[in-house]
Formats: structure tokens, sequence, C-alpha cells
């Protein structure tokens, strides 16, 4: 037996030596699922089984890179010689296979691959010249239905007979443009890619056995993930011998919204009847009290196979809880408790993550007041950059001048005196003609005009000629610098000489150097623009020590030394368009055990009583708690010092903004005054108590200041909403109609009972 395969517990050493016949890995949060996927395929090879004929599919290029490199060393490790298997994306999987199979797909090899940004482009374009107004239908959401209508196998004039609206119909509309757009572009989006492979796979039979034959041993990584196109597409792909291997957890599907579909995971062993099911339940990530939390919220779903995370970090702190005030407040607890984790070990990866990306300003704001530095994921990746997406768009018109989102980008940048009346003349014709841009501008300067608006329009014309002999003539990299100085882009940024065209100069020659590593790692020049079309922003995340601001669906496959969990209120998470479903909070409460799973050492969940209304900003609303704070068992969690409320408490509150309380509240705080015992407590008694109150004695309670009415000399009439510190030091917030709120150090403050 090899050596290797010592290193793994007897569950994924199981995993890795079951290699013929479906196999279903059920791998919980952090129990090393890639080390058994990694090892299983570095066994295929020890055994001769060819790399080319190993095939593994992931969700991300990083993650993809990752496992190819495992491999590689665990092969150089135990002594035999090194090979590669067939690892990508499903994207990459099918652009490569379309590519080598663009024959009998009936595509010309060298399509182009509009990435999102471009689709947005397209949709535009297709609603411009429909005349359809974007105040009623935005373009990403018509680029949404449109994605949605794809992966469901819809087309235009499906949509437009069961179209109930005018809406709807004009949806439809724009489809069938969008559609036309690509096709005249020779140019596929993200869903194409897929759509057009399963449909190759299941009217061509011979070019289904072929890619057969080729993929002996499937693997799919985040199977809990796929939709329906992508189920299909595997089905078609596996063998007879049915040597497919997935690895997931129902436990972390959370991409319903963009057509992933967990029924496809739970369903695996109907569908491969000889299928054998392995559970990796030992976790190495988490400490067993935030295993037993997350596994406690998760449990009330009713979608699941099961199964019980144990910690190899046993026990471990309990999880903290804070209730503040308002959003700014529970941005200030999270930057102090981030400063105290920092200052004790500035080495240490912290997250804190929200549901909505609109949570990330509060933090944001006062993390630079506070000098915090952190990273926010969902930025600008290096190949989303606007310098970069406009190198590339000169590349893709030299390719394919048809290519009118491409066209429509350079068109004027640098500026060379397009105006807008020449670009709606060429706009206008190519409608009226059902033709490209491209075929526009030749029958328009083959016309003989000679007006001051034509010589633009020839040199930008005569441009693209010179860029497509060029490309013909020149190295990848030495083309991409050529285009840079033809194109005057680059002299352009070099006479502006503003600061913020420095790091867009480097950018463009980090894109030189990354076009030459490319070439010189054996790739095309189309197998670059495919990689920079198909990356992602999980690709570009590093986990380097300090603060990272995320989104519950970016964490997913990442891990920190400590998670603060924030918004955790109805309406938020669970979000307002999920409450009223029951697959919706199903999916909602999946989210919310990957966020609390990503924690390795401390986890601590946060919310803030009222936020502000869109539409009227000076509007404080009042919240409920998460559901599913109350699914967590009382004996796991603290309450951090400060906090309104205990976890488990739910209570009412007035939705107006002077945190006013109704006067069955007002009453409830009064009567709810501090026992003899609880008054004697220490400071540190009073600040760490156990939460929810519902079986614990050490609840805190409210201060009975809280809710009452006072009077100021100065600001009239107010409401106390928070009370801190004790005897002299001890601090009074009081908010006051129309004049916001106001901290007095009480024994200063001159307040009097109203």
């Amino acid at each position: 037996m090899l050596s290797f395969l010592e290193q793994l517990n007897p569950e994924q050493r199981l995993a890795a030596e079951t290699t013929e016949g479906p196999l279903l890995i059920l791998a919980g949060a952090g129990t090393g699922k890639t080390r058994a996927i990694t090892f299983r395929m570095a066994n295929l090879i020890s055994k001769g089984v060819p790399a080319e004929n190993i095939l593994a599919v992931t969700f991300t290029n990083k993650a993809a890179e990752e496992m190819q490199t495992r491999v590689t060393d665990l092969l150089l490790r135990a002594g035999i010689p090194p090979e590669r298997p067939w690892l990508s994306t499903f994207h990459s999987l099918c652009a490569r296979l379309l590519r080598r199979e663009a024959s009998a797909a009936g595509l010309p090899r060298n399509f182009a691959i509009f990435d999102d940004d471009d689709q947005l482009a397209a949709v535009k374009l297709a609603m411009q010249r429909l005349n359809i107004s974007d105040e009623t239908l935005t373009p990403r959401n018509v680029l949404s239905k449109i994605s949605h209508a794809k992966n469901h196998g819809q087309s235009a004039a499906q949509i437009r007979g069961e179209a109930f609206s005018p809406d709807g119909r004009k949806v439809a509309d724009v489809f069938e443009a969008y559609e036309k757009l690509l096709a005249q572009s020779n140019a596929l989006d993200f869903d194409d890619l897929l759509l057009r492979s399963a449909r190759l796979l299941k009217e061509a039979p011979q070019v289904r056995e072929r890619w057969q034959q080729r993929f002996q041993y499937i693997h799919v990584d985040e199977y809990q993930d796929t939709n329906r196109v992508q189920y299909d597409l595997l089905r078609l792909l596996t063998s007879p011998k049915q040597n497919i291997c997935v690895v997931g957890d129902e436990d972390q599907s959370i991409y319903r919204w963009r057509g992933a579909d967990v029924s496809i995971l739970l369903s695996f062993s109907r569908d491969f009847p000889a299928a054998r099911v392995i559970r990796l339940e030992r976790n190495y990530r988490s400490t067993q009290n935030i295993l037993d939390a997350a596994g406690s919220v998760v449990k009330n779903n009713t979608d699941r196979l099961g199964k019980t995370l144990k910690a190899e970090s046993p026990g471990g702190r309990n999880l903290r809880y804070f209730e503040a005030r308002d959003a700014q407040s529970e941005a200030e607890f999270v930057a102090g408790e981030l400063q105290k984790l920092l200052d004790d070990d500035s080495d240490q990866t912290c997250a804190v993550e929200y549901r909505t990306n609109f949570q990330s300003r509060a933090f944001e704001e006062v993390f630079r007041r506070r000098g915090i530095r952190y990273k926010l994921v969902g930025g600008f990746s290096f190949y989303n950059r606007a310098e970069v997406k406009d190198a590339l768009a000169y590349v893709r018109l030299a390719m394919h001048p048809e290519d009118d989102i491409s066209l429509l980008r350079v068109l004027n940048v640098p500026p060379r005196g397009i105006g807008k009346t020449t670009l709606d003349t060429l706009r206008d014709s190519a409608r009226a003609n059902s033709t490209t841009l491209w075929a526009t501008i030749e029958l328009f300067l083959a016309g003989g005009s000679a007006g001051r608006a034509t010589a633009p329009v020839r040199a930008f014309y005569e441009l693209i000629l010179r860029l497509q002999q060029a490309l013909n003539e020149r190295e990848p990299a030495e083309f991409l610098r050529y285009v840079l100085d033809e194109t005057g882009y680059m002299a352009m940024l070099k006479d502006r000489n503003a600061p913020e065209d420095v790091p867009r100069i480097e950018n463009l020659e980090e894109l030189t150097r990354a076009v030459a590593e490319s070439m010189d790692a054996g790739e095309s020049f189309t197998d670059f623009l495919d990689a920079a079309a198909l990356v992602s922003d999980a690709d570009s995340f590093e986990g380097k020590p300090g603060v990272t601001l995320i989104t519950l669906h970016s964490t997913k496959g990442l891990e920190f030394d400590h998670v603060f969990l924030t918004g955790m209120e109805e309406g938020i998470c669970p979000h307002g368009r999920s409450i009223n479903e029951e697959k919706g909070v199903e999916e909602e409460r999946r989210l919310v055990y990957v966020g609390m799973t990503r924690a390795r050492k401390t986890l601590t969940l946060t919310r803030a009583v009222y936020r502000r209304i869109f539409g009227n900003e000076q509007q404080l609303r009042a919240s409920q708690p998460s559901r599913f704070l109350a699914e967590i068992p009382s004996e796991l969690v603290d309450t951090a010092g400060g906090s309104m409320a205990e976890i488990g408490q739910t209570r009412r509150y007035e939705p107006d903004p002077e945190y006013s309380y109704s006067p069955d509240e007002f009453m409830r705080r009064v009567r709810g005054g501090p026992a003899a015992s609880q008054r004697s407590a220490t400071p540190r008694q009073r600040s760490e108590t156990s939460s929810f109150g519902r079986s614990s004695s050490r609840r805190t309670p409210a201060d009975p200041m809280l809710g009452r009415k006072v009077r100021h000399p100065e600001y009239g009439v107010g409401t106390v909403v928070g009370v801190e510190g004790d005897e002299d030091d001890r601090r009074v917030s009081v908010s006051f109609p129309g004049r916001g709120t106001k901290k007095f150090i009480e024994r200063y403050a001159q307040l009097q009972p109203a």
C-alpha cells in the first residue's frame, strides 16, 4: 500500500481507495474534502491510470489550481513521476471542449467569450436598439431573467408565450435581440458554454463517446452547487462504467438564486443505485462549541442527509452575542473587538460577514476612522479593471471586428472625436439593416463622404485593420504592446499624468507580462483570453492576516481565525425575500451555517435594533432578532458587555426615530430590576453572562433607566436609550425628538424625570 495514503484518516482513506463505480463523499465543513479528492486522484495515477483520463471539476479556478498542485506534490513525495489530470471549472471545461469540437458544434474555433460586463453591455445595446427604457426594466434584471431562462431550457419564444405582462414580453424581445448580438459577434456567454456543450454531447453520439472514453474517472467538487445544465453535462460525460465521484455537503448549498439545486445531491443514490456513500465528519477547522452551535441551526432544515461533525479541537470558547442600538454602534463594537484581537496578535485572520453588500458601509467608515486596514472581497479583480478590459477589447476587435460590444467600448477610447450624433447614426443604420457596427462603418466609409465626422471614423477603421495585420505577424505579448502604442492608449495615460493613471499604466504593463508568462507556459492567446474572461473574485482572495469584509455567499471555501457574523435580524438574515418561502428560509439557514463554520477559534454574532429606512433616511425602523439566533443552545453563547439584550430575548421596539418603547415595554423594563445578588456581581460577571435567558440563572437584567422619559434644560424631553458604566462613571444616552441622540455623564447631565 502506498505510504501517502497513511496520512489520511480512516474515512478519507476509504474514499481515496474506492476507485470503481459511483461514489458520494458527504463531506461536512472543514473535514478535508479537498484532501480526500486529491489523494484519490493521486492514488488512481499511482495505479497506472493515465492522468489524461482523470477529470476533476470544481467551481473556481483557484480551487482547481490548488488541487493540481496538491496532486503533483503527492506524487513527487511518493517517488512517482508527476502527471497532470484535467482540472478546471465547469465553464473552462466547456470552453476547451467547444474549441476542440467547434466544427461539430457549429462554431468558429476562435469564438469569443462574453464575461459579465460584456453580457450586461450587450443587453443594454439590445434594449437601445429596441427603444426599451431601463426605467422599469433594468439591464441587470433583464440579464438575470435571460440567464434563468437559459438554465431552464427556455427560448425567447417560450418566454414570450408565457408572459402575462408587457414587461415579460419586453424581456423576450431583449432576449431575442441579445442572442442575435452574440451570434453576430461570434461570441458565447457563460450560460452558452454549458448549454452548447450539453447539446453537442446529447446530439452527437460520436463526440459523446470520444469524451466518455477520454474521461474514465470523473470527480466533481461542491456537488451540492450544481444546476440542472451542469448535471446533464456530467451525466453525458459519464461512461457506462459510472466511475463518477462527487463530493458535497447539502448543508452548504447556498446558490439556489443562480440555479443550484440541492436535490441533485440528495438524489445521487437514486440516480446511481450502485453508489457508495462515505461520510467525512472529522472537522479540522473549528472548535466543538462552534460546530455544535452551527449544527443546532442547520438541523432544523428538512432537506438534508444529515451528519454530526466532531472537532479535532474539542471545547473552545463560547460564542459571543452583541445587540447594538443601530448599525453605527454595531460597527463600533466590532471594530473595538478587532483592535483587541489584532493588538494581541497581528498575524491573525479576521472576517466581518454580512448578508447583503449595503451592510459593509458602516464597517468601512468606522474602520477608516479608526485606522483598521481591511480587504473588501467583491472589489474589482485585476481583469475587471477598466484599463485591462479596454486593452483586451482592442485585442478581441482584431480577432473579431464584428464584436459590437468590444467596438462600442473602445470606439472613442482614447478620445478620437467621434461624436454622439455620428455614433447614433451608425447605431440606427446597423439596427435598420440588421447588421454589425463594423459592417455599418464599412458601408459608411464606402459612401465616399468627406464630412467632418468621416475622418475620425476612418482613422478608427484603419487602426483596427492595422491591428488585424499585426495580430498575424507578432507574438502575443509583442502584439499587446503594439496595441497599447498604436491605439494611443498608453500615451493618453502618460500625457494626462494624473495620480490615478500611474497604477493604470502599471496594470497594463502587468497585463503584458501576464500574456508573456501564459505563452511561456504553452498556452495560446485564445487560452489566455478565455482565462481572463472566466476569472472570479474568489480566485483573487488570499487568506492573509488582517480584516476581511465579506458577504456570506463569498465566504464559501474560506476560513478565518475569528469571525463576526453581523446583521442577524429578520428581514436581513433571513433575507426579506426568503421569509415567506420554506425553501428560501432553508437556504438562508444553510447560509448562516456556512458563515458560522468559517470560524476557527472564535465566533461573534451581532445585530442592530434599528436601521435607517431607504427613501426616508431620518426614519429608523426597529427589527426583530433573527429566528436563527433562537436555534442555538443557550449554554453555548455568552452575552458581550454593553449588549442591549441577551441573544434569546424577543422584544418589541417601536418603529420610530426616537427609540421610544411602548408603555408595556417600559413597565417590563422598570419592574425587571436587578436582584441583590446580581447587583453585587463583578463587572466581568455582568459583561460575560450566559445567553438566551431561557434557562440560565446568570441573566443580566435591563437597566431600569432604559425607556424612561427625562427632561434636559437645553434639549427638552427625551428617552433614555442607553446606559453604560457604574457609579461616578455612569453614562446615559438620551434620544431627543428632532435633536438626535446625546450622551451624558449622568452626574453632570441635570436630567430630571419628565
